[in-house]
């Protein structure tokens, strides 16, 4: 017999590197990661322009850095459309 593969509720989170690249011309104080189209699994909302990216579908996620020193997860992570962090992502 194979291996038993845990429970969906007991398996730890997906690592934040898999399916990721750095952008590292991300604005001052903010950590910006490109989510490729192999690497994006669940369906998400653009808080640029309030609608759904599918999975499949290659965007960004952002987040403040300070929010990375002081222990923040993912639930301080905004997954954005490329196009609507461009316009409207921070400066």
């Amino acid at each position: 017999m194979g291996k038993r593969r845990p429970s969906k509720h007991l398996r730890t989170p997906r690592p934040l590197s898999a399916g990721f690249a750095t952008d590292l011309a991300a604005p001052a104080g903010w950590v910006v990661r490109r989510v490729s189209g192999a690497g994006a699994t669940k369906e998400y909302r653009c808080p640029g322009c309030n609608r759904v990216i599918s999975p499949g579908t290659a965007h960004l996620v952002a987040w403040r850095a300070e929010r990375s020193l002081a222990g923040g997860g993912p639930e301080d992570r905004r997954h954005w459309h490329n196009s609507c962090w461009q316009r409207l992502g921070p400066r």
